[in-house]
Order: structure tokens, then sequence, then C-alpha cells
């Protein structure tokens, strides 16, 4: 195992072993943050009104059925909401939008000032985002210390082609920027 130190976290090119059930745990998550993902918002209608969180762990399951998944911490005060609500909608974020990302945070202004609309399926829905899945929960599963929440695919709202998603790597957001021609 390579002995860690500041200098050995700062070198890309190193190689680094470790078990993720150690005090090395830290590192685990660091490590998944070298894998670049979306940035979305899952809003639902809850029991006090709609409810918004933050979420990047937003992936695709199926295209027959349209099925998708994300996993919200069981931690989360706003979990069991999502967890029981029978349909949420996934809202993808463009690169320009780290201000509404930033406000389903924990301890953001969530829904304050937003003219929020409905979907077909009644779940909050956040204008000027790059796309909307609207979803009925299809099952929920034991995901750790999250639950994997899967989704039937109802409606897909597109942007405009020239979106970019914001994008969330090594604890930092940013853009997409193509490559190539």
């Amino acid at each position: 195992m390579t002995r860690l130190t500041p200098e050995t976290l700062d070198r890309l090119a190193d190689a680094i072993s470790f078990r993720p059930d150690t005090e090395a745990a830290r590192l685990f998550r660091e490590a998944l943050g070298r894998f670049a993902t979306g940035v979305t918002i899952v809003t639902a209608e809850g029991p006090d009104g709609p409810q918004g969180m933050t979420v990047n762990s937003f992936t695709s399951v199926s295209l027959d059925p349209p099925l998708v998944l994300w996993c919200p911490a069981r931690a989360s005060g706003r979990h069991d909401i999502f967890a029981r609500a029978p349909a949420w909608s996934i809202h993808v974020l463009g690169a320009e939008q780290l201000d509404i990302c930033l406000r389903f945070t924990r301890g953001g202004a969530g829904f304050a000032g937003i003219a929020l609309g409905r979907t077909l399926l009644g779940t909050p829905e956040i204008p000027g985002v790059a796309a909307r899945f609207d979803c009925h929960a299809h099952a929920v599963h034991d995901g750790g210390d999250h639950s994997i929440l899967v989704g039937r695919v109802a409606q897909v709202t597109i942007a405009g082609p020239d979106d970019h998603p914001l994008v969330f790597a090594a604890g930092r957001f940013g853009a997409f920027e193509p490559v190539g021609g």
C-alpha cells in the first residue's frame, strides 16, 4: 500500500490503494470525485408542500421500459419524503445554473422566489432547465447509507440544442467543454 502523505494525494499519476471501510474513507470519497457527474435537482410534492434536493447520483437504468435512478442519503431530512413519493421529477441543470443548484443544497433558499410550475404528474417544475424527467416511483432499494430510487419515466422535456450541463467533479462545479471537432 502506498504511504498516504499530502504529496502523494496531490499527484494524480500515483496509484493509491486502500479499503474504503477504514480510516481512509475520506480517500474513497475523493476517488469517487474523480468521476465527473451531471448535476440535477429532484423535486416531489411533500406533505408540507414542494420539496427539492440537489443530486448528482442520477443515471439511466433501462430504455425499455424507460427507467432512471437516483440515490438520496438516508441521513437527509428529506429522504423519507422522496422515498415515499408516488412521483418525482429530475431536473438536469445547465452550466449557467449553479445558483439554482445551490438553492437546493442543505441550508439553501429552496423554492423561495422561483416561479414554480407543475408537471403533468403534479410534481414541482423548475423552469429553464436543460432537461427534465418526470417519473412515477417504480422501486426503492437499500443502498447502504443511501436508498436507490428507481423511477419509470412518464414524460421528458429537453431544452435547446446548445445547452451544456453543469458538471460536478473533485468537489467542484464546472461546465462541460467538448474536445475535438
